[in-house]
């Protein structure tokens, strides 16, 4: 059987007689070999072509979430479908995940479990947002997933961008399903007002209507501000009732009222806003009050903590937080010490219990009476002197250890009698106007040691009607003890003025903060009491908090303990100073600890230490010839010892310092461990302190024994081998023996010592004859750069000569220049005149040429005549009875050729004229 179906011998009877036609016409075996080539070459390229567009078709989309799950997985991307369902919901997370993201991935256990706990009230719905066929990756362009979007109804999308847990997702749809609490009574409007996020109250009758007017509003208002504000800052609540609105002033139904606790409270102007969701959320954001901030980092590149700090010294304390917590007590004292910091004016409204709100006269809630603050003693009122600015003179003398301190205050007052001035508080350029005057009398305020405050009033250069008190005391650089020694605390200095300035009352100088309690008598605040502290301080702590549930590698990073259990810690950071302090994690962190830690701070000479980070990482051995140093064993290995000391700065990246320890190594085993210590110090896990740090690797220092301040560092422009080290240790090194000295020795050490000082003269006699050889040289270089001088001078008068003469060149040169064009011109005029002679004589030859061919022509004609006439005389001779009608055509002929010859010759005549 062959491959076509037919049998081979009844086949190959048809093939034959094929085979022999073609064989008998070759034409036809070309005409078949052409078309088998195109052929081939045809299904090559379409072959070619295939291979070259074929591509692997994606696989198509499984499932993401089990089949289990109360979330619907719309896996193929199809977004129609989940508008579709989100019309028959109230409350809808929209999850757009991407199959292969690792965030998505460990998102998907968060969302099935908030999903597990909402599916009841929230519809669910996770969709495939990178199938290349879904309509979700048609339509929507995200730049990362997962991403979150939440509906209330036909509001939305709601983006929540916070972190990808549980907690904090469950608590932002909370949120979203009621963004209005229901305020019913006076103790829930307690609680709402006591909380340290910012709360925006709306007072509506629902007795007149369902939905009162401007109600949906605010509804839509809450939600706009979740919108634009993740992390929910602001609380919306709503009040029915009439009795417990007017305990906020709240008497118009549709009034909104933002409460602040530190600053006036507000009253939406409905006067000047137009009455809408979008002007509630702005004006609300814009006139919030932040005392205390939550910083949630996404875990991204971001500069959310650069900003931050920028904006001054911060306050980062971590704490763990549940936000689906009923109460936080750490939390709540935490808001307690930053109400207290913030609270300026002392004002009743920062009292966490709000005991006032009984008292509907308080001030604290009257948007009308701006600044209500209880007034304060007489005698010790910030308000007494609000423009007050702290100033540190420079030391008298380079050795002296004590500075002048004083406190520069603005007296106004009208007319001769001195009286207060009721005005809003001071601003910079008046502060810059009093500090110009106070310098330019800065030597009167100079004391070299004084117990007593020197206050003295100087009158301002710009205004008749103000002057300048300054209270000076001298502080001793080491005056920091005496925040740990009760008795130098409540110490009261005495108060004395000066002779220099108007004398006033001692009442009227009005210290700093940073020595409040020793300058100024019959003032006893608490350890405790920082209330205001924000406001009389330069440097003033912005609060933030952060999860440490979250965020504790942040807390690690600043110098909290990986081994502890209870993730609570507290740091300073300065990023201006660049420093940093932290709490003591061995404290419990309060109120109370929080508090001293912000006094310390504040003050003027702050008694924390700057805190360096440590390796951890770093595991000492004995064995080991180096020793590896760390921020905590830096003091102690280098000041502390009585070896000398070499220290090698080195980094994990840097290449070089790797191919130093085989050196080192040498080194260490050669010099001996009684007087030697080398080691190494990692700079890029450890901070060290400013002076001891560098910017080149790799670095190697000498702390010389008993020199330990006057530390040598290896020459960069010298190879790092073990000679140079050698030679470099051995030269500044100082060796210690342990051996007691006897009367030998101190001879003998007295005899070097003499030699040393004879061998000091003979060097000193040699510098001074160098002294004197340079000031020969220095003569010498004098002269010879007076005759420079000269020979310069010189040089440029034969500058400007030849300069002149280069000008004059140079014109002449222009003008040979103009000439030679113009020759140039004229002999181009000559050769074309030439070319045309040339073109004539060349045709003359020509003519010449044909006119001796023509006259060579016409003498072979005559000469042919001459011989035509020989003959017919000879002919006329021998037959003389030729007809006469055969003369008269001879003559006829003869005519005719002699006119022709005539006409040739007339015809070359005129050829030869021309």
């Amino acid at each position: 059987m062959s491959l076509c179906g037919g049998s081979g011998p009844a086949a190959a009877p048809r093939l034959r007689p094929r085979a022999a036609q073609m064989a008998r016409r070759p034409e036809l075996l070309c005409g078949a070999a052409i078309l088998l080539g195109c052929a081939f070459l045809v299904a090559l390229k379409v072959t070619c072509s295939r291979a070259k567009d074929v591509t692997m078709p994606a696989k198509l989309p499984v499932n993401f979430f089990s089949a289990r799950s109360p979330v619907i997985d719309l896996f193929r991307g199809q977004l129609d479908y989940a508008d579709h369902l989100r019309q028959d919901s109230e409350i809808v997370l929209y999850f757009f995940y991407a199959p292969w993201c690792g965030q998505s991935i460990a998102t998907r256990e968060e969302i099935e479990h908030v999903a597990s706990r909402l599916s009841d009230q929230v519809l669910f719905v996770a969709v495939n947002c990178w199938w290349n066929q879904g309509k979700c990756r048609k339509q929507k362009h995200f730049f990362y997933f997962p991403v979150i979007h939440l509906y209330h109804r036909s509001f939305g999308p709601i983006e929540y961008k916070g972190p990808m847990s549980a907690v904090y997702i469950e608590k932002f749809v909370r949120r979203v399903m009621t963004p209005l609490l229901y305020i019913s009574s006076r103790s829930k409007l307690l609680d709402f007002l006591s909380n340290y996020e910012p709360g925006v109250i709306g007072y509506f009758e629902f007795n007149a209507s369902p939905q009162p007017p401007g109600y949906l509003t605010f509804f839509t208002s809450a939600l706009h501000s979740l919108k634009k504000d993740y992390l929910g800052t602001i609380r919306f609540g709503v009040i029915t009732d009439k009795r417990v609105a007017e305990e906020i002033s709240l008497v118009h139904s549709g009034s909104v009222y933002l409460h602040r606790h530190v600053n006036t409270s507000l009253i939406y102007p409905n006067d000047i806003m137009n009455y809408t969701a979008e002007n509630i959320c702005k004006w609300a954001l814009e006139n919030r009050e932040m005392l205390i901030r939550w910083l949630r980092p996404h875990g991204g590149k971001s500069l959310l903590l650069n900003n931050e700090l920028k904006k001054g010294p911060a306050l980062l304390i971590f704490i763990p937080y549940n936000p689906l917590a009923e109460i936080h007590p750490l939390l709540d004292e935490i808001t307690k010490v930053a109400l207290e910091y913030h609270n300026c004016n002392k004002s009743q409204a920062a009292e966490p219990d709000l005991q006032h709100l009984g008292d509907t006269d308080s001030p604290a809630f009257d948007s009308s009476v701006p600044d209500a603050h209880p007034k304060l003693p007489e005698t010790f009122s910030i308000t007494k002197y609000p423009c007050c600015n702290t100033v540190v003179l420079p030391q008298w003398h380079s050795i002296s250890r004590t500075h002048n301190v004083c406190e520069l205050c603005i007296n106004q007052t009208l007319g001769v009698k001195p009286n207060k001035v009721h005005g809003p508080h001071c601003n910079f350029l008046e502060i810059e106007a009093a500090l110009d005057s106070f310098y330019l009398q800065e030597h009167t305020f100079f004391q070299v040691i004084s117990n007593t405050i020197e206050c003295s009033n100087f009158l301002s250069f710009y205004s008749p009607f103000s002057y300048y008190t300054a209270c000076c005391r001298t502080v001793n650089r080491h005056f920091l003890s005496f925040i740990s020694s009760e008795n130098a605390i409540f110490q009261t200095p005495k108060v004395a003025f000066s002779s220099h300035g108007k004398k006033d009352n001692t009442q009227h100088s009005t210290p700093h903060i940073e020595d409040r309690n020793c300058f100024i008598p019959n003032l006893h605040i608490s350890d405790t009491n920082i209330t205001g502290l924000s406001c009389r301080t330069n440097k003033t702590l912005n609060l933030y908090l952060l999860d440490s549930n979250l965020f504790w590698i942040y807390a690690e990073r600043l110098g909290a303990s990986r081994s502890t259990h209870l993730k609570e810690f507290a740091a300073i950071v300065d990023l201006k100073e660049e420093v940093h302090y932290v709490l003591d994690q061995n404290q419990s962190l309060v109120g109370s600890t929080l508090e001293n830690f912000i006094k310390n701070f504040s003050i003027l000479y702050s008694p924390l230490k700057r805190h360096l980070v440590d390796d951890h990482s770093v595991h000492l051995h004995g064995q080991h010839v180096i020793r590896e140093v760390t921020t905590h064993t830096f003091h102690e290995t280098v000041f502390l010892s009585e070896k000398n000391v070499l220290l090698l700065y080195y980094s994990p990246w840097c290449g070089f310092c790797a191919s130093l320890n085989h050196i080192f190594v040498q080194l260490a085993r050669l010099l001996p461990p009684d007087n030697f210590i080398v080691a190494r110090i990692d700079i890029t896990r450890n901070d060290l302190p400013w002076e001891f740090m560098t910017d080149h690797l790799p670095t190697i220092l000498l702390f010389p024994h008993q020199r330990k301040d006057q530390s040598m560092k290896f020459p960069e422009d010298f190879p790092v081998n073990l000679p140079n080290l050698l030679k470099f240790i051995l030269h500044h090194s100082s060796l210690s023996s342990s051996e007691p000295c006897t009367k030998e020795c101190l001879h003998k050490g007295t005899v070097l010592q003499q030699g040393h000082i004879s061998h000091l003269e003979r060097e000193i006699q040699k510098l001074r004859s160098e002294i004197r050889a340079l000031h020969q040289a220095h003569d010498q270089l004098e002269a010879q750069l007076s005759e420079a001088r000269r020979e310069e001078h010189r040089l440029q008068q034969q500058k400007h000569t030849l300069e002149k003469q280069h000008k004059t060149l140079q014109l002449h040169s222009e003008q040979l220049q103009a000439t030679y064009d113009q020759k140039n011109k004229e002999l181009l005029e000559m050769a074309e005149k030439l070319q045309e002679l040339a073109d004539a004589s060349e045709n003359l030859l020509k003519a010449n040429t044909l006119l001796r061919i023509l006259v060579a022509s016409r003498e072979g004609k005559l000469h042919s005549k001459e011989e035509i006439k020989e003959s017919l005389l000879s002919e006329q001779t021998v037959s003389e009875d030729l007809d006469v009608s055969v003369s008269t055509g001879t003559d006829t002929e003869e005519e005719r050729i002699d006119n022709t010859d005539i006409t040739d010759t007339e015809h070359s005549s005129g050829n030869r004229t021309e």
